[in-house]
């Protein structure tokens, strides 16, 4: 079972629930340590005097402050002297509706568990009320001498605590940004091809469903050398819209989600299939044959392994697309 990060006491008018605070979530990067080229050594960051050049022992060393004409240095204890003590209790200072709390000021999120069996109820009851309510409470508390805002609400029949981000770490994104599209004007055309789009790229949310493909490949590439094989390379990315052909590019769109993936109509079509023309005479069971552009790198891979095109393993999906019709114009010749 996990460790919990933090114990304390959940309050909320004059009703206390002693609960354990466990982390939900997990990183899954692949780390690296760094070695000089050609070795097995490891190199190691030391602190260094930038103006001597001499290694700094660790009891040397002071916080300071760049106050722009001078530093302000500051020193361990009295930082602690300033430090909040860890919270015993977390507060609940008010109940708000969850739709008024913007995504982005969700951070982290943690598991709340009853400190012991005794306390269920009142961690159910909690549960139950803000499930309901479609409510979460909003407090503050202290960790590891950081302070928190946060928000305990119900998910699935547990309690979950969210940090948020303080409303002054939230940046203005017309700061941030200088070429928003503001009041830019579409058609009543273009609106209609988007809004359908987006209604038939509609799915459900499993989560479950995506992966990090880049860790994944991370890891393949790592034993791949290991081993001494190839590695595929990743697709270019694609290339952006231009203002003049958004619409063909939107009616595109649309028209290639209307047809059918080529496992779907293959797995359907054994047996059946019959030219795309419709011609009764055309020869039966044979489909046409799709083209080059439509296939993921995946499929062009195999079409290429099939060919026994050379270096293949280390090509992209438009080196990919090259090497194959080059060799469908030898064959033509």
């Amino acid at each position: 079972m996990a460790r919990p990060v933090w114990s304390g006491t959940v309050t909320f008018g004059l009703v206390s629930l002693p609960v354990q605070m466990y982390t939900a979530t997990d990183s899954h990067t692949v780390r690296f340590h760094q070695l000089q080229r050609g070795t097995s050594d490891r190199v190691r960051n030391k602190r260094v005097n930038e103006r001597t050049g001499e290694e700094v022992p660790l009891d040397e060393i002071v916080k300071a402050y760049d106050a722009g004409d001078e530093y302000v240095v500051v020193e361990p204890d009295e930082l602690e002297d300033i430090a909040p003590g860890r919270s015993k209790a977390l507060e609940i200072e008010g109940f708000v509706d969850l739709k008024d709390v913007e995504p982005i000021f969700f951070d982290k999120t943690y598991y709340l568990g009853p400190r012991s069996k005794e306390y269920t109820k009142v961690y159910a009851l909690l549960e139950k009320a803000l499930s309901e309510s479609d409510r979460a409470g909003i407090a503050t508390f202290v960790m590891r001498n950081h302070q928190y805002l946060v928000a305990v609400k119900a998910e699935d029949g547990l309690l979950t605590l969210h940090t948020l981000h303080w409303s002054d770490e939230i940046r203005d994104p017309r700061q941030e940004i200088d070429n928003l599209p503001g009041k830019t004007k579409v058609t009543d055309r273009e609106l209609k091809m988007a809004r359908q789009l987006v209604d038939t790229l509609r799915i459900d949310w499993k989560p479950e469903d995506f992966h990090d493909t880049y860790q994944e490949q991370v890891t393949a590439l790592i034993e791949a050398k290991r081993t001494g094989e190839s590695v595929e390379k990743a697709e270019p990315p694609a290339e952006p819209t231009n203002v003049v052909d958004l619409m063909d590019a939107l009616r595109a769109s649309v028209d290639r989600t209307k047809k059918p993936s080529r496992r779907t109509s293959e797995g359907k079509g054994k047996g059946k299939s019959r030219s795309r023309s419709g011609n009764k005479g055309g020869s039966k069971g044979k489909a046409a044959e799709p083209s080059l552009d439509t296939l993921t790198k995946a499929d062009l891979y195999r079409r290429a392994t099939d060919a026994g095109i050379p270096g293949r393993s280390s090509m992209n999906r438009t080196e990919l697309l090259d090497a194959l019709r080059g060799g469908k114009q030898r064959k033509a010749s």
